[in-house]
């Protein structure tokens, strides 16, 4: 991999778009090695938990504009749908993937960024929709995650005004859920990250299913997707060993993920 790296620390994966030369701009290159690591981590029982970030002062400052300007309608569609189908692969990886947002999130890394299911920021961080000052609109679906994060009034004015917002307006509006000095995201990111792994991993994965799935259909369907997962979980020896510890008021807990 020439611009993404993999770390794998107790049970935590980070994995960092290093592209710097660019600000971590998305080409198609960093997509495919992107898409390659999702494959990986997605397949790795030693991975619970995985933390996206970039190198240096950028998270990712949006997709490449120098390989984006000569795009004929074919090619864009082309960059669009390859970059949509990475994001949805991240979106819907069985594992929690947490965003922790160092620097400029724009364009393609707003959306890289929401496709995760949790944004941290640091407080250098800015993020928006430039798109449509540069004759576009955003290509891998900012337009559908968006007003879902943040609601259509918002979403809107974001998208239509191509406006930048910095770290704190993004945690006022829901975008992101904490804002830290730039010194201690990683840090937080990773205490977050080992709250998570603390637990019973097929409960969690389950929880962001439900979730995910919720999201996207109405409350009925979506409650009995939940009876379902919680009859999966029921069937597990990490329930029995949840509720044994709760009962005898043991603090400590021996999940098997199984």
């Amino acid at each position: 991999m020439k611009y993404v790296r993999l770390e794998i620390n107790d049970h935590i994966g980070i994995l960092t778009i290093d592209r710097q030369e660019a600000l971590n701009a998305l080409n198609s290159q960093v997509l495919s090695e992107l898409d390659q690591v999702l494959d990986q981590v997605a397949v790795d029982d030693q991975i619970y938990v995985l933390i996206l970030t970039g190198a240096g002062r950028s998270f990712v400052a949006g997709a490449d504009i120098g390989e984006m300007k000569n795009f004929s309608s074919i090619d864009g569609k082309r960059f669009g749908i390859h970059g949509g189908a990475v994001f949805l692969k991240l979106e819907n990886m069985a594992k929690p993937v947490i965003a922790a947002v160092n620097g400029f999130a724009l364009g393609g890394g707003c959306e890289l960024s929401m496709a995760c299911d949790i944004r941290l920021a640091s407080d250098k961080a800015r993020f928006g929709q430039p798109e449509v000052g540069l004759g576009i609109t955003p290509g891998f679906a900012g337009t559908q995650r968006l007003p879902r994060i943040v609601g259509v009034s918002k979403a809107m004015e974001l998208i239509l005004t191509a406006k930048t917002i910095k770290a704190d307006e993004a945690k006022a509006i829901g975008l992101v859920s904490e804002v830290y000095p730039a010194e201690e995201l990683m840090s937080k990111a990773i205490e977050l990250a080992e709250a998570i792994c603390a637990n019973a991993q097929i409960a969690v994965q389950e929880s962001k299913r439900c979730i995910r799935m919720g999201m996207q259909t109405d409350i009925t369907t979506g409650s009995a997707f939940e009876a379902e997962a919680f009859g999966v979980c029921c069937g597990t020896e990490d329930k029995n060993e949840g509720m044994g510890a709760f009962l005898a008021k043991r603090t400590e807990k021996n999940f098997k993920n199984r």
